[in-house]
């Protein structure tokens, strides 16, 4: 039975995250606090559990991921793989808008960032749908959500992060999150669709003309072929996805100094950017470990099995039940330090209901990424925010139907294992 000595940490961490505290430090000071109330574990254990932590193979890729989106940026890449999509969709209704969620998609699958894929899409073409017609905030919210893919279409750093707390391979999770990703984005362009054709923002102009197809891919063949090479390669088991990761980083800032678009001048900021992002990131998740194995030692999983499956065992009630908690966690906190906490106390809960663990971690991951589109944290909205100019209410606003679109397919994924099981 949870105590006091459980229940006045966790109060404390809740106060503190509301009050705007950094995640590393509420985190931190929680852990510590809950070891020093329940002796669980001796506090000898701190430093050595936060080295453990973060002395993982896996891990690597997450820095190297970073630092590819940064230098994808900076080599005018991204700039080639939307000029593709634009060819691609050319002449049809919503072309533009299906364009930029496609080339959102395609940044994804090289950067596995939806920040990077926020800010490098939003600032190539906030302004060219404003001109088209479109709504400055719905376009804002356009790109908000089709840079959310960016942690659900494989190579994706929310995956190899899941994957070293849940102790699930990162190659079957990104086996398993590849046709999930696609029915996102490709639910969010049927959005822009039926929103487009309702507002009337753009026009269908003809049809795609083969010539200039055949010349984007003949100009982007580059960027093409960076996510060909990383998903075959992991695919296929030629690499792990942290050699995948130290692949696309070379190739990428050798396509980008050979071709000169990558001066050797961009380099100490395009290193110092990435540093501040893993800077971030990697003191959550040695943190976050260290919490996870506190409440492990507290047997509080076995306990939150005991709590959901006393009220109901179906499990389409537990889905929704779990798709309801990582909803307001997505709402109120980062992701990465949602994986951490929330995945070891639901993965049994999920396991006791007949939940495949990959099936579990590619449900819970695309049900946070709808966190990056709601307030108060919706991190895509700041970035699109500080890009656009616009109000961050009047985006979220504005996301509302692609929130509703994404909770419809996320909850598909959750109540059909097929979706994400289908190639394991």
């Amino acid at each position: 039975m949870v105590g006091f000595e459980v229940i006045l940490p966790v109060v404390l961490m809740i106060v503190l995250m509301l009050l705007g505290v950094p995640v590393i430090a509420w985190l931190g000071i929680g852990t510590l606090v809950l070891l020093q109330m329940t002796s669980i574990l001796p506090f000898s254990i701190v430093g050595e559990s936060i080295f453990n932590g973060l002395n993982s193979f896996p891990l690597i890729a997450v820095p190297l991921f970073i630092l590819t989106g940064d230098a994808l940026a900076g080599t005018g890449l991204s700039e080639k793989l939307l000029q593709f999509a634009e060819a691609v969709f050319a002449g049809f209704s919503s072309a533009l808008g299906t364009a930029t969620l496609f080339g959102c998609g395609l940044f994804a699958a090289i950067s596995g960032s939806n920040a990077s894929a926020a800010a490098a899409v939003g600032r190539m073409t906030i302004n060219y749908l404003d001109d088209t017609g479109y709504d400055r905030s719905y376009a804002s919210a356009l790109i908000a959500s089709g840079a959310s893919t960016g942690i659900l279409i494989p190579p994706s750093i929310a995956y190899i992060i899941a994957g070293v707390a849940l102790g699930v391979s990162a190659s079957t999770l990104f086996l398993a999150a590849f046709i999930p990703g696609i029915i996102v984005l490709s639910g969010l362009i049927l959005t822009n669709m039926f929103v487009n054709h309702k507002e009337n923002y753009e026009q269908a102009t003809g049809h795609p003309e083969p010539k200039e197809v055949g010349n984007s891919v003949w100009e982007a063949k580059f960027a093409l072929m960076i996510p060909v090479i990383i998903l075959g390669g992991i695919y296929s088991g030629v690499f792990t996805p942290s050699e995948a990761a130290a692949v696309a980083v070379l190739l990428t800032i050798v396509i980008g100094v050979a071709g000169g678009r990558l001066p050797l001048s961009d380099f100490p900021g395009m290193f110092e950017r990435s540093a501040l992002v893993n800077g971030v990131i990697s003191p959550i998740i040695a943190v976050a470990i260290l919490f996870s194995q506190v409440l492990s030692a507290l047997r509080l999983p076995q306990q939150v099995v005991g709590y959901l499956t006393a009220l109901t065992t179906n499990f389409y009630l537990i889905i929704i039940i779990m798709f309801i908690i990582f909803m307001i966690a997505g709402a109120v906190m980062e992701t990465t330090p949602n994986i951490l906490i929330l995945g070891p106390l639901l993965l049994p809960v999920a396991t006791e209901v007949g939940m495949d663990p990959v099936h579990f971690v590619v449900f819970m991951v695309s049900a946070l990424g709808i966190g990056f589109m709601t307030p108060p944290i919706g991190l895509n909205l700041y970035v699109m925010a500080g890009i656009s100019g616009e109000p961050i209410t009047k985006i979220a606003k504005r996301s509302i139907p692609f929130i509703i679109s994404m909770t419809i397919i996320v909850l598909a994924i959750g109540m059909i294992p097929a979706i994400s099981m289908i190639w394991l």
